[in-house]
């Protein structure tokens, strides 16, 4: 019984401590990051038993709900047939770098730098460099320069806002005047 509530403890402690000072909390369990690394949602349980093998690069944006699996489970089912199964490996993310809301990076991905990885995605396969990635499984689907010029084409020229000043240009935008 005392053993259940050490680890109930445990456990919301470190819910605590990932929510109050995410970064910290990624590199008390080891993950390796660079600079200027940004959650976006909380990271407890994002990045599943061996965070050790999990390195981020500079500027990396991860959003909410996105999860980091190192290893493959069904190994598990396979023991009884051969004992010491295991499939482990690491997972690196380069610079400049955009997971999208609940994306799913697999054992032995790499994704390259200046990446955007669409919502939902499930990375099985490494990103090269320079790359727009998305879908289940995801795959290129165009080059970080294409996606720079269509984007620079659909602008609404408010991404240096912050805050309230943002929401009042979107607001004015979308005609919003209920809230």
């Amino acid at each position: 019984m005392i053993h259940r509530l050490l680890a109930i403890f445990s456990q919301i402690r470190n819910e605590l401590h990932a929510k109050l000072n995410p970064l910290g909390y990624a590199r008390k369990i080891g993950v390796r990051m660079g600079e200027n690394v940004h959650f976006y949602g909380m990271p407890a349980g994002m990045f599943g038993t061996e965070p050790w093998l999990i390195t981020i690069g500079n500027n990396v944006h991860i959003t909410a709900g996105c999860a980091f699996v190192t290893h493959d489970g069904g190994t598990l089912i396979l023991r009884q047939e051969v004992p010491d199964l295991e499939w482990t490996a690491p997972i690196a993310i380069g610079n400049d770098v955009y997971l999208g809301v609940r994306t799913l990076i697999l054992p032995g991905v790499t994704i390259g730098n200046r990446c955007i990885i669409g919502a939902g995605s499930v990375v099985t396969k490494s990103i090269p460099d320079n790359s727009v990635a998305a879908g289940v499984p995801a795959r290129v689907i165009k080059s970080t320069d294409e996606y720079l010029e269509s984007m620079k084409q659909k602008s609404l020229k408010c991404g240096h806002l912050k805050g309230e000043e943002k929401a009042k240009v979107l607001k004015k935008i979308f005609g919003i005047t209920h809230v």
